[in-house]
């Protein structure tokens, strides 16, 4: 089940509506709450599963979030454990199951709670070429294992006692009004637990840092946003349980191509009597090298579109388009010998090299009436 994304564990589409995904999780937390289900371990990890992926999709900073980013965007704001202001988990709890087993609540054993998310993120840059072609990378990351002296708790010795600013319960409450709302404690961020003495061998932390490699292969088409998972190459839990790597990518800019989704642009100089006279360019594609005949009379901006010659996708769906933008080029000074040659082109079109006369002469006579 943790494989399944927050909406599939809730049963509910991915644009589903606050009052839907509270009505799915009531259904659910009251199919798998421990009360209901006692001694079946299957059960009380669903339900926390269930609990986790609430506490994400009803707060909508943390489902725009998760919708992004996957859970390891999260791991920044709490790893889907809610900011509070929302609902008390605490009293739907007891409204669901009052008078069934004294509304009583089974906490999970601080000890096997885990200090940090299973999955991590590592996000890494590579080149355009290598994001277009695809390509093999090291990635050197360092990720959390749980400390052995302390079986990741963080105390010496693994002993813990119950936090003092919480009473062991996980959550501190505020009344506003006649609203009860609740929020992590910020003492034992959520354990109900907090360590006597500190573990000397990780400072407390309840982890270890490590440092590995690992090949990745970049599929051709990759872009910038884009993230591949890599199964079981994340952090390691208290019971040796290991998350995925989700590496995400930044694709470097090309000095000459610019990259709009899956098609490609490239700015082609044309000087302007290649323009007028329509003649005929090599010009560079991602493959190689193309023709762009250039049509007579071609303006300055104006595109020539090459099919199938953009970036492959990166799920399969076929390749994008090369798009040729004309750039329009002319002299800066001439010489005696080109202006003369200019002035007699000029004068071979007759009336047709002077198309603004017509058009500027009717609106000044149409501006001198406006003084009469």
């Amino acid at each position: 089940m943790e494989d399944l994304s927050y909406y599939e564990i809730l049963e509910v589409s991915q644009n589903a509506d606050k009052t839907t995904i509270k009505k799915a999780y009531r259904a659910m937390a009251k199919k798998y709450h421990p009360d209901k289900n006692p001694g079946d371990q299957e059960a009380e990890h669903k339900f926390k599963l269930c609990n986790e992926a609430y506490q994400c999709l009803s707060d909508d900073q943390q489902r725009s979030t998760y919708d992004r980013y996957g859970k390891e965007g999260l791991q920044g704001m709490g790893g889907g454990r809610s900011s509070g202001g929302f609902d008390d988990l605490g009293s739907m709890f007891e409204e669901m199951f009052n008078g069934f087993g004294g509304g009583s609540r089974r906490r999970q054993n601080p000890a096997d709670m885990e200090k940090y998310p299973l999955d991590m993120n590592v996000d890494i840059s590579v080149s355009f070429n290598e994001a277009i072609f695809g390509c093999e990378k090291e990635v050197t990351f360092r990720y959390k294992k749980a400390c052995q002296k302390c079986k990741g708790t963080g105390a010496k010795d693994g002993k813990l006692s119950t936090c003092k600013q919480c009473k062991g319960q996980g959550q501190v409450y505020m009344k506003q009004g006649f609203m009860t709302f609740s929020q992590t404690c910020p003492v034992c961020n959520g354990t109900g637990s907090a360590a006597t003495d500190k573990c000397k061998s990780c400072k407390g932390l309840g982890y270890d840092e490590v440092k590995e490699s690992v090949t990745v292969k970049i599929p051709a088409g990759i872009d910038t946003g884009n993230r591949l998972r890599v199964s079981g190459k994340g952090n390691i839990g208290k019971k040796g349980h290991r998350g995925d790597l989700y590496v995400t990518f930044d694709v470097q800019p090309d000095k000459h191509f610019i990259r709009d989704d899956n098609d490609v642009y490239i700015e082609i100089p044309v000087f302007f009597t290649q323009a007028i006279t329509g003649e005929t360019l090599s010009i560079p594609s991602l493959t190689g090298e193309l023709e762009l005949k250039l049509e007579v009379g071609t303006r300055d901006k104006q595109r020539y579109t090459f099919r199938g010659e953009g970036i492959e996708d990166v799920h399969g769906h076929g390749k994008g388009n090369l798009i040729a933008v004309v750039d329009l080029q002319y002299p800066t000074s001439l010489n005696d010998e080109q202006l003369e040659l200019l002035n007699k082109l000029q004068e071979s079109f007759g009336i047709e090299s002077k198309p603004h006369e017509g058009l500027l002469d009717s609106a000044i006579d149409k501006m001198k009436g406006w003084f009469k």
